[in-house]
């Protein structure tokens, strides 16, 4: 089987050269002309994933036509915030006969869609059982290091599900499968949102105690809202939740866990911002999150104290004080 890849970023190149090494012949779109220059030269991602040399079996192209002509299996790895602008380029590209696996997690911030959301109104009825979502707790670098890694697919459809999981499953790379779509990409987009949450914990030098109050009672947000939008609660206690979770707001490779340290240890986010070429995505997700959980009327109080110090400039300080003096209560929701 021949398959797309598109978007050449860390994760996009980590899945491509794991697909690779399976005997696929992959083509990767990069939209940096560097990039695509790079790993045809020197089979390697010098700008996204230094370090690691990439499978023969990837053929890397500028042309986004080009890479998912006629493909038994389209993977979709672009930053959430143009993820609808590319693809729309690519709709006449999908067909019955071919997966749409994406792996991109956020919330578009005009729509509030997920990115499976985003396709199904770019597609006709018939292709939406044709989507998964890929998602769980997985660092890049690690996995093409190669260490062992555990994730979920997610897809309406049992079949494509199955097939997505034997794509992808290797020895280092195990992949458990899913039917709730819904749930597996909340879990992915709002953990990012959480694992800046925990990065101004850190850079406060707040200690362990204030990250693990952030990640449970994320989790609890994060459940809050997904019972609202039809997720399966159970979701949230699994790869796609609580797995992904723990992993970007306790591991220093996480974007957002290191956007939230930097604004902790007193760094402005234009400044933060500036110094990175590659995307924190809950800086983006936030503002979504903020905004649906309004106009849901679903209380998410640590959301909202990120919103205010991405967005407002509140003092991360001042943030602490409010969300530890809010009124007391019972810890499980009574919904």
């Amino acid at each position: 089987m021949r398959i797309g890849v598109i978007g050449a970023g860390a994760w996009g190149t980590a899945l491509a050269n794991l697909l690779a090494n399976k005997g696929f012949e992959v083509a990767l779109w990069a939209f940096e002309q560097e990039v695509c220059a790079d790993i045809l030269e020197g089979r390697e991602n010098k700008v996204f994933l230094p370090g690691f040399p990439l499978s023969a079996n990837i053929h890397p192209s500028n042309d986004l036509h080009e890479v998912a002509a006629n493909k038994g299996m389209l993977l979709l790895v672009m930053p959430s915030h143009v993820f609808r602008s590319v693809a729309e380029k690519l709709v006449h590209h999908f067909t019955e006969e071919t997966p749409i696996v994406t792996a991109s997690k956020g919330i578009e911030n005009k729509t509030h869609l997920t990115m499976s959301g985003i396709l199904e109104q770019l597609l006709p009825q018939r292709l939406h059982n044709r989507i998964a979502v890929l998602s769980g707790p997985s660092f890049a670098k690690e996995v093409a290091q190669r260490i062992p890694t555990a994730v979920t697919v997610a897809a309406h459809d049992p079949d494509v599900a199955k097939d997505v999981q034997n794509t992808f499953a290797t020895d280092y790379f195990r992949v458990y499968t899913s039917y709730d779509v819904t749930g597996a990409e909340l879990g992915g987009a709002l953990k990012n949102v959480m694992a800046v949450a925990a990065g101004i914990s850190d850079g406060l030098g707040l200690g362990y105690n204030t990250r693990a109050a952030v990640i449970t009672r994320g989790v609890a947000e994060i459940q809050r809202l997904g019972r609202r939008l039809g997720a399966d609660p159970a979701t949230f206690m699994g790869l796609a939740g609580i797995g992904d979770l723990v992993l970007t707001c306790t591991g220093t490779l996480s974007r957002n866990w290191t956007v939230g340290h930097k604004m902790g240890q007193g760094m402005k986010l234009d400044a933060i911002l500036s110094d990175m070429r590659t995307v924190a995505e809950g800086v983006k997700t936030t503002k979504s999150v903020y905004n649906m959980s309004r106009k849901l009327g679903v209380e998410m109080p640590i959301v909202e104290q990120v919103y205010r110090m991405l967005y407002e400039d509140l003092d991360p300080k001042e943030a602490l004080k409010i969300l530890m003096n809010r009124d007391l209560r019972h810890e499980i929701d009574e919904e």
